[in-house]
């Protein structure tokens, strides 16, 4: 059983900043691949970044690429989003998870994830 916890959300206005980070107790965090998913009003939950066990490989969806950065520490346990230029459309509830998939797996499917957070809010106001 792993257990994850997001912090880091906020309100912020339009081209700021935020770094999320997701704190993961219980098995070996680095047996896990580890994303982020966000999930509006209204939407499905969408895929926004993952990282590979290692840390050596990062994935992104279109939208987020070169404004986001997904890092993780496996000495602590805890996984990272900064958040650059943010969006008013970046507006969600972000979501970590933890994938026990081998590398170089699809990430990006929510489905396919074994455990998540309670989810963090961010708010980006224009």
């Amino acid at each position: 059983q792993v257990q994850l916890v997001e912090s880091g959300g906020g309100l912020v206005q339009a081209g700021n900043s935020l770094r999320l980070s997701c704190a993961a107790s219980g098995r070996t965090f680095s047996s896990y691949a580890m994303g982020w998913f966000r999930q509006a009003p209204g939407k499905e939950r969408e895929f926004v970044a993952a990282i590979s066990r290692s840390g050596g490989t990062t994935y992104y969806r279109n939208s987020v690429k070169g404004r986001f950065t997904i890092s993780r520490d496996n000495a602590k346990n805890t996984v990272y989003l900064q958040m650059n230029n943010l969006k008013p459309e970046d507006t969600a509830v972000y979501y970590c998870a933890a994938d026990q998939r081998p590398d170089g797996s699809d990430y990006s499917y929510f489905h396919d994830y074994d455990y998540w957070g309670q989810g963090t809010q961010v708010t980006v106001s224009s």
